[in-house]
């Protein structure tokens, strides 16, 4: 598997994403990652900044296409804190905590998203509307209920295991209710 696939694949199943669902600008999508199940690895220990990079290469510029705003998910080691622009921080009156991630402690992609965003902050929770979970990070605790698994051609990143949602609004009322799709 060489970092061209690599980046093809992500590619891939981000579009794959994207159409499963009626994306509005300003919506959020979360991505969390374990560059090292990437790279074929367990989690937490082979973090990889060049695989990082390559990851976002192929996501911002759809992001941005799309006009999404994209939140990166540290690791385990500060609670899953997501790096986000600050402006998606202020649309979303999110709470902005202080630490600075790093390969040993945030991981990869949360260390490259803060060198290559425009104006990055933590933020501990946020409830997006999309995700992407490369290598069972965990990000459903950063989604909005209610999750809907997507089911995509691609199924691995690298030697990572993916899997992606949707968020849809909640069905209540019951019986004699009528619902949007």
């Amino acid at each position: 598997m060489g970092l061209a696939d690599i980046a093809k694949d992500l590619t891939k199943a981000l579009l794959e994403l994207l159409k499963t669902t009626k994306v509005e600008t300003e919506q959020i999508l979360v991505v969390g990652c374990s560059t090292s199940e990437v790279a074929g690895h367990p989690i937490g220990k082979h973090s990889s900044l060049e695989i990082a990079n390559l990851l976002l290469d192929s996501l911002l510029p759809i992001v941005n296409e799309y006009q999404l705003y994209l939140a990166i998910q540290c690791c385990e080691h500060l609670n899953r804190a997501l790096v986000i622009e600050k402006n998606c921080q202020e649309k979303y009156r999110l709470e902005e905590v202080n630490v600075i991630p790093h390969e040993k402690a945030g991981g990869s992609l949360a260390t490259v998203a803060m060198t290559r965003f425009k104006n990055p902050v933590l933020v501990e929770n946020i409830a997006g509307h999309l995700g992407i979970d490369i290598g069972d990070t965990f990000i459903g605790m950063h989604l909005k209920p209610v999750v809907v698994p997507v089911r995509a051609s691609i199924k691995e990143i690298g030697f990572a295991h993916l899997t992606m949602a949707r968020t849809r609004a909640k069905y209540i009322g019951g019986a004699r209710a009528q619902y949007f799709n």
